[in-house]
């Protein structure tokens, strides 16, 4: 329980995201800034050959940095697009996570994210 607590404390958001119609991986805001992505167990077995971007091929290693990946920033609207869904959804322009996950749900191509909901505790 306490190691869970712990795991917990260290992260901010969590999106899963899918790329097609499967579960690809995870990106993780951590509460230090830091942005993690890591490919899925099954996925990396399946689909191997599958990578989301050039930039990130399959591999069981995750990915991590101080800025959300460049993949994943371009999936983000700009300019008057962002300003709508910044006003709209009440989400301030820098919380890059909470923008990629109220625009790319649904988004045009093969990728999509969604909210992993917090561990409760079981």
């Amino acid at each position: 329980m306490v190691k869970q607590d712990f795991f917990l404390n260290l992260i901010r958001k969590s999106l899963s995201l899918g790329y097609k119609d499967y579960l690809a991986g995870t990106i993780t805001e951590t509460n230090e800034g830091e942005y993690v992505f890591q490919y899925d167990e099954q996925y990396m077995k399946d689909h191997h050959n599958d990578f989301i971007t050039f930039t990130m091929p399959v591999t069981n290693k995750p990915y991590t940095d101080k800025r959300l990946f460049p993949f994943f920033e371009g999936l983000i609207p700009e300019g008057w697009l962002l300003d709508i869904a910044s006003e709209n959804w009440k989400i301030n322009r820098n919380d890059r996570m909470g923008l990629l996950l109220a625009c790319c749900q649904n988004c045009i191509g093969a990728v999509s994210v969604e909210l992993i909901p917090e561990l409760d505790g079981e």
